[in-house]
């Protein structure tokens, strides 16, 4: 078994995320969306993951055009300020970005109409729907972006709760190719038991493919310390689907 942790007399067994090297979902951009509201904030959070071993970020703003009205200009924008920001302070880490696009109307004509869109590797597409609500036309969506070549990441399919109910959706996203990302905090109760059960649910189906901090604020970061994401973590390392290294 790959030994993940270190000791710390003030946290004690906290998890040690250097073997997975790349957090692939976070809202590290300053003054973007619902994460960082500025440069500050952005430097503090990016050393405190640092602090518990990541040594690559991609970032990953919502695009979500009823909230977050972002294009790949905006981004790219934000990207080079906290780019510049890093490079005064000494940091050296490896920072990109993405976007978590929530699957609307506005992402399906970007897809419909061939705007490129930002990946996480290759042709790797975050995206999201309604935590809400059961969504309709998802998998129109997904079908088209996979014409164009794209592999969608579903962000956090254990926080759709409402699929307590209707699991084989889960095995429908599977059999048409889409990958799994998991949350690290579901993995504790930070979102609730039903999030949480759900999570244990997929990684005995063994669907995960990707690991995410989907780190907004302090409060997330310190989360992270839960010592309760250790034997699921090293459950899932083990299982050498994690692809976050190879990113």
């Amino acid at each position: 078994m790959l030994k993940i942790f270190s000791k710390s007399k003030a946290t004690g067994n906290v998890a040690h995320f250097s073997i997975l090297k790349t957090d692939m979902h976070s809202h590290l951009l300053p003054g973007i969306d619902d994460g960082s509201p500025d440069i500050t904030t952005s430097l503090n959070l990016i050393k405190g993951m640092m602090n518990l071993g990541y040594s690559k970020f991609i970032t990953t703003p919502h695009i979500m055009w009823d909230m977050y009205k972002n294009t790949n200009d905006i981004i790219a924008e934000k990207l080079q300020l906290l780019r510049d920001a890093l490079r005064s302070e000494g940091m050296n880490v490896e920072i990109s970005a993405a976007a978590e696009y929530f699957l609307d109307d506005y992402v399906h004509s970007l897809v419909k109409n061939n705007q490129p869109l930002l990946t996480i590797k290759e042709k790797m597409v975050l995206v999201e729907f309604s935590l809400a609500y059961p969504a309709h036309g998802i998998k129109d969506i997904l079908f088209d972006m996979q014409m164009q070549g794209y592999q969608p990441v579903i962000a956090h399919p254990e926080r759709y709760i409402y699929l307590e109910r209707d699991k084989n959706f889960y095995e429908e996203l599977k059999d048409i190719g889409c990958l799994f990302q998991l949350n690290l905090l579901s993995l504790t109760s930070h979102y609730g038991k039903s999030v949480q059960e759900l999570a244990q649910y997929l990684i005995k189906k063994d669907y995960y493919d990707l690991v995410g901090t989907d780190l907004h604020h302090s409060r997330h970061l310190e989360a992270l310390h839960n010592p309760a994401i250790n034997n699921a973590l090293v459950k899932l390392v083990d299982s050498g689907k994690i692809q976050n290294n190879k990113l």
